[in-house]
């Protein structure tokens, strides 16, 4: 009887020290809270989409593929705004009648990009796009490629410049 009671205390202080412990990090991610939310910095729904999108870099291309296991380009787009309660279509041809058309000088982060590459079967628009840093005639965005997956190019690049069709703005 008196080893049960010895082995009962025993772990009645373990499991006090790990409650405790639980405590502690809660008082500390409350303090942390608090810090951080004194000066929270507004993020626009563009800079929200942008880094859903960016959290796919690296996944591989696989077609249809809308999740981190493969991702096609116009997936990574589809699944970057529904994560934020806009819906496109599913294919980018269709992807390219949403939103309005505009000047590549007005390109900014959030806005889509649309090619024809050498691989558009019904020369129709078969490649999609999301800007994700525009400066004076510097743009960069994210897509999915068959040959390397997710990743991030430069419209400055020969292969993107040449099959680049428009621009458009969604939100």
């Amino acid at each position: 009887m008196h080893r049960a009671i010895i082995i009962l205390l025993i772990i009645t202080s373990f499991a006090s020290c790990k409650s405790s412990k639980k405590a502690k990090n809660k008082k500390e991610t409350a303090t942390y809270k608090t810090k951080t939310t004194a000066s929270p910095k507004k993020t626009s729904k563009a800079d929200n989409i942008v880094n859903y999108a960016k959290q796919f870099k690296g996944v591989r291309y696989k077609w249809g593929g809308t999740t981190k296991s493969g991702m096609d380009c116009s997936g990574l787009v589809f699944e970057s705004f529904r994560a934020h309660d806009i819906i496109l279509p599913r294919i980018s041809r269709d992807i390219a009648k949403k939103g309005h058309k505009i000047s590549l000088k007005k390109a900014q982060e959030g806005d889509l990009l649309f090619f024809k590459t050498g691989k558009s079967r019904r020369n129709s628009i078969n490649h999609v796009g999301l800007v994700i840093q525009s400066k004076t005639g510097d743009i960069t965005f994210i897509h999915a490629t068959t040959s390397r997956g997710v990743i991030v190019s430069k419209l400055s690049e020969n292969y993107w410049k040449s099959a680049f069709i428009e621009v458009r703005r969604i939100l």
